[in-house]
């Protein structure tokens, strides 16, 4: 003990004002005018280095770094849930304003339908994609060594099954209808947010049905929606300019916990894994270079939302960063972009439920003397890919869900995907970018398809172009 402080609260307290340096310095950047994206890369880069030092200075499960994460957590988790505190406000109240503003009106069979079309069917490439990297890499189930923790997490993952496994297609869909908004309001369901963009979509429609018939009480509403939109952007942008914060609390936490021998033993599927991602991620960049834009700008400008993604592993706590860089930096309308986030986080996510279910149905499947390359076989694994894409939660626990799914309905054993349980933060991070990169996607397709994309602003420069304006 030093002056009745034990040792290892003082260590706790060092790495406490190690990390607070590092916050004034990021403070320091800030009024100095650093542009807003140099502070994220800085607080990148900054919590990599951080939590490097913590993981070889103390160990991954050493006592003094598991209490150090849990202040670190009031900065990175607290930031999480600032963002998932604006989530549903901002798709609800965003959505009707794009009807009271007429960004949608008739338009929206039309958008919506183009939307899902490319969630669905990205995710189906994704698929394919999964499938071709498990099987170059020759990845197998039956090599990977089972401890306690895979056991218990297969253990786990068979009693969810009992809980999802058994909803067919029909009650998926009737899963996304708001039978109490006011309840999906508060987020209690994984189908939540897609339900809130349907209520928010029926009072639309019942506004243009009043702006026909009752100019004076459609004045009132727009009015009042108009504000409340004003409102709720604002709290949006306050809580955007923690992100250089946020991402050092969380990028430190990340490294300094991860186990890095654990990595190693599991090395070939993580590589698959990544390979897999970033091959999707060039489909993603094509699909944009098809539709007559430049890619490299598409990049340049979503950068943040999906660093943000990639640390964090929420798509849901990533939406109000995914509709900012979409409605302010990519030129993209207030409903598409909204539409296309908000469906992004339940549907068709590339990573999640494409990406990663099927290559685990391709490395579990001689475990049942099943060859995954009969071509029976990989159609219908593509198939339920697609269509068990619907009603993903855009939170942890996602892909798991995906899984259950897609090995239920191949009639494969859901507990071996346990064994990936040491690599999955790993992986999830990039699954999750992956995943808010196609909702992003498919709102710039959308409104480049719909002649609503705002050039001007896709081509800008990116540093005339901030979220703290």
């Amino acid at each position: 003990m030093v002056g009745g402080v034990t040792v290892d609260t003082l260590f706790i307290i060092i790495n406490i004002a190690v990390l607070l340096l590092l916050i004034g310095l990021l403070l320091y950047m800030g009024r100095k005018h650093v542009s807003f994206s140099k502070r994220v890369f800085t607080g990148l880069g900054l919590g990599i280095v951080y939590g490097l030092i913590l993981h070889y200075a103390y160990g991954t499960n050493d006592e003094i770094v598991n209490e150090s994460v849990q202040w670190f957590n009031l900065v990175g988790t607290g930031y999480i849930k600032l963002l998932q505190m604006i989530v549903m406000p901002l798709v609800f109240i965003s959505i009707l304003s794009a009807f009271t503003k007429l960004t949608i009106g008739k338009n929206f069979g039309k958008t919506a339908g183009l939307i899902l079309t490319l969630l669905i069917g990205t995710t189906a490439i994704a698929a394919v994609i999964g499938v071709t990297s498990a099987v170059v890499f020759d990845l197998d189930a039956s090599q990977i060594v089972s401890g306690d923790a895979e056991t218990e997490r297969g253990a786990y993952i068979e009693q969810r099954t009992t809980e999802v496994a058994d909803r067919t297609f029909p009650q998926q869909i009737i899963d996304l209808l708001p039978g109490n908004p006011f309840l999906d309001l508060t987020g209690a369901r994984p189908t939540s947010t897609i339900a809130v963009v349907i209520f928010a979509a029926f009072l639309g429609f019942g506004y243009l049905g009043i702006a026909r018939k009752e100019a004076g009480n459609a004045t009132l509403v727009k009015t009042a929606v108009d504000a409340a939109y004003a409102l709720i952007m604002r709290v949006v942008k306050i809580i955007l300019s923690l992100t250089p914060y946020g991402i050092l609390a969380i990028m430190t936490r990340t490294v300094a916990t991860s186990d890095f021998e654990a990595i190693y033993n599991l090395g070939k599927f993580v590589i698959a894994s990544y390979v897999a991602l970033i091959v999707m991620f060039a489909v993603h960049l094509l699909i944009v270079s098809l539709s007559g834009l430049n890619p490299f700008t598409y990049v340049k400008k979503s950068a943040e939302a999906l660093l943000f993604a990639f640390s964090s592993r929420s798509s849901a706590g990533t939406l109000p960063l995914t509709i900012n860089a979409q409605t302010t930096r990519l030129g993209v309308p207030d409903g598409i972009a909204n539409f296309a986030g908000s469906f992004g986080l339940t549907i068709g996510q590339n990573g999640c439920a494409g990406i990663y279910p099927a290559m685990l149905a391709v490395m579990i499947a001689p475990t049942v003397g099943q060859n995954p390359l009969e071509p029976m076989f990989l159609l219908t694994l593509i198939a339920v890919v697609a269509i068990s894409s619907f009603g993903v939660a855009g939170v942890g626990g996602g892909a798991t869900f995906a899984a259950i799914l897609v090995l239920s309905a191949l009639d494969l054993p859901v507990a071996l995907a346990g064994l990936l349980i040491s690599v999955e933060p790993l992986i999830d991070m990039g699954r999750t970018a992956l995943n808010v990169s196609g909702a992003m996607v498919s709102g710039v397709t959308t409104a480049r398809v719909t002649g609503e994309l705002d050039k001007e602003m896709y081509n800008e420069s990116l540093e005339n172009q901030t979220v703290e304006s």
